[in-house]
């Protein structure tokens, strides 16, 4: 995939590139910090036809679910062979018990039987996070397991 980066002068760096449909797609980071999403005509990198400014929070979730959505792809592949094992994602909620506590208290694999295989935080990934791990809001969990302790892990992550 060819990722073209130009300089804006005065406002910052867009970096985009050309999907498969022939969408011009991007990101631009402008010199205060701020980011947008753009889409621009597929012909003309300059004409922006849309445009959605994204605070540093919800750049950071959008990097998650991206992220996360391959990983997920990737796991689901590799176990497509395996009958009765899944992969799934969970988020971490406002309003979740286990937010800003360790992954540990949550007691997830023991009540459950599900992995945690990776956190999506940030753009970033946390491979095989140990109960010590701190869940933050927005972070998004990689698990795998039956569908039934799937379900479980939901109700655990949102209930407690």
């Amino acid at each position: 995939m060819n990722v073209d980066e130009t300089e804006l002068p005065g406002i910052g760096v867009r970096k985009d590139f050309m999907t498969q449909s022939g969408r011009r797609l991007g990101v631009v980071t402008h010199r205060d910090g701020q980011t947008e999403l753009i889409v621009s005509a597929w012909d003309d990198p300059d004409t922006c036809q849309a445009s959605v400014p994204l605070t540093g929070e919800e750049a950071s979730a959008l990097a998650n679910l991206l992220g996360s959505q391959r990983i997920v792809m990737q796991l689901s592949e590799e176990h497509k062979e395996v009958p009765g094992i899944a992969t799934r994602q969970f988020s971490i909620l406002s309003d979740s018990p286990y937010r800003e506590q360790p992954m540990g208290k949550a007691a997830i694999r023991t009540r459950t039987g599900v992995s945690i295989v990776a956190i999506m935080r940030e753009g970033e990934v946390l491979p095989s996070p140990g109960p010590d791990t701190v869940l933050r809001v927005g972070d998004l969990l990689v698990a795998v397991g039956t569908q039934e302790g799937l379900d479980a892990a939901a109700a655990v992550l949102r209930n407690g």
